[in-house]
């Protein structure tokens, strides 16, 4: 049994406010001014606002409509956290400037203090209080708070109230496992990029650089059928100058790299280049050089037409970022990065494989290598690659469902292991993924759910509700390569 003190809120936006409070509260009733004074340990829960759904937050003091708070707090927390203040405003005021909001409806302005400390002090104005953390792991605060409430008469009941409660969880065995994948070094700009090869679009290409980095390169036709404005390109030499390309010549060269934010793509059409007889052969340093000499004659292009995932993992001036924990387990988070280690002597990097499953209940397996937008991107670790949304209405993206609730688990909100619509091996597999949320309209109901199939049929009986995740307001795509962790 899970002891946890709790905040227990009736009706986050209606009338009645409850708080939570380890002392005797003081309320001096002076018309519509009333003195509050508490100090309270609360459980942070995921943030519940639009865009931030792999956020924490802890409700201080609730919004509630026609209320002003005003006063002073000081707290101590177990990670550090930022001050939210929401303002009430109406939804014309609303344009250019931070907001809040849980249904879209109902908007508040935010004022975000990013203190980034675990203890302070704090004088507010505002229609709300709360204490925020841009990660997914929970925290506990303890607060205090002296102050007033202004504005309609509101009842206000306080209590201290301590919940006896197990919430169902379920992790999966192997839920987390070591994923180490070899790396190629390409060219940029005439500096080294270390990148690897997840899928290609083109069956022979694939069986190539399978049998050349001797790791499995998955096939993945429909990133061949994907908009030009989510490519980059990639150049690879049939003939020249020796080296460690994949066909046995010079290094490949990028078009771009995550530090070219907005070009960047993992995703490369291949155009491979072919020396014309009796020209002086050189080694090519960057995509102008490789377009002048084609320009010049000195070089034929061939644009295949195939598309290669080939997420960067070092670039001149950037890196994805390590994991400070390198201990690989099933409870592991998802924030704080992809990768254990990067061995630029073995060519190898290793990344954290998570477990879910495929749409017919099959277990997968897959990493995370860049998204969009960029705060989840920064959040896991990995690269912002803003021209995936490009993707939101292809099919070169595949849709993954992720739970906001439910069953406790593994997946990155922090409830059961996502289901994707489609497997290694299926015609619609692609490594880019457009997520949707799942979550339980009562989580009483709750179950554990392995295929496609039991979300439409819960969805069908109005026990569950879908909607496609969109933080910030944003288009929201994955580039999350699924693979044989154990070849």
């Amino acid at each position: 049994m899970k002891k946890l003190p709790a905040l227990l809120i009736i009706g986050i936006f209606a009338i009645s406010i409850i708080f939570v409070s380890s002392t005797s509260e003081q309320f001096v009733d002076a018309g519509s001014r009333k003195k509050i004074h508490f100090t309270q340990t609360i459980t942070s829960s995921q943030d519940p606002g639009q865009g931030h759904e792999n956020h924490q937050l802890s409700i201080i003091l609730s919004p509630n409509k026609g209320t002003i708070y005003d006063g002073s707090m000081t707290f101590t927390s177990s990670e550090p956290v930022q001050i939210v203040v929401l303002h009430e405003i109406s939804s014309q005021e609303s344009k250019g400037q931070p907001t809040w909001s849980v249904d879209g409806k109902t908007v508040y302005g935010l004022s975000l203090i990013d203190l980034q400390e675990k203890s302070g002090s704090f004088e507010f104005t505002g229609a709300a209080l709360a204490l925020h953390s841009p990660n997914s792991k929970e925290f506990t605060s303890t607060v205090s708070v002296d102050g007033w409430i202004r504005g309609q008469p509101t009842e206000v009941i306080m209590q201290k109230i301590e919940l006896e409660k197990e919430k169902p969880s379920m992790l999966l065995s192997r839920t987390n496992v070591p994923a180490t994948i070899p790396m190629h070094q390409g060219i940029y700009e005439g500096n080294p990029v270390f990148y690897i090869i997840t899928d290609g679009s083109d069956e022979n290409y694939a069986k190539i650089i399978t049998d050349k980095q001797e790791w499995k390169v998955e096939l993945a036709p429909v990133i061949g059928t994907v908009p030009d404005k989510t490519l980059q390109k990639l150049f690879i030499f049939k003939n020249g100058v020796k080296g460690d390309g994949i066909y046995g010549f010079q290094n490949e060269v990028f078009s771009s790299t995550p530090s070219q934010e907005s070009k960047y793509s993992a995703l490369n059409s291949v155009i491979e280049v072919t020396w014309k007889v009796g020209q002086k052969q050189i080694e090519f340093k960057s995509a102008e050089e490789i377009i002048a000499a084609e320009k010049g004659g000195r070089i034929i292009f061939n644009e295949t037409g195939v598309v290669l995932n080939t997420p960067q993992i070092m670039w001149p001036d950037g890196q994805l970022t390590v994991r400070s924990d390198k201990e690989i387990t099933n409870e592991m988070s998802y924030s704080g990065g992809q990768i254990t280690e990067i061995n630029e002597e073995e060519m190898t990097v290793t990344f954290v494989a998570h477990r879910g499953w495929g749409p017919d209940g099959r277990t997968i397996y897959y990493i995370v290598t860049d998204a969009t937008p960029s705060g989840p991107a920064k959040t896991m670790g990995v690269v912002s690659s803003p021209s995936s949304a490009n993707l939101i209405a292809h099919s070169g993206a595949v849709d993954l469902f992720q739970f906001k609730n439910g069953i406790i688990g593994s997946g990155p909100l922090g409830f059961q292991a996502g289901i994707a619509g489609a497997s290694l091996g299926d015609a619609n597999y692609s490594p880019m993924w457009r997520i949707y949320l799942v979550e339980w309209n009562n989580e009483e109901s709750a179950k554990i759910l392995e295929t496609k199939s039991d979300i439409d049929s819960f969805r069908v009986d109005e026990l569950l509700s879908v909607s496609i995740a969109r933080p910030t307001n944003s288009d929201h795509i994955v580039n999350c390569p699924f693979i044989d962790p154990f070849q």
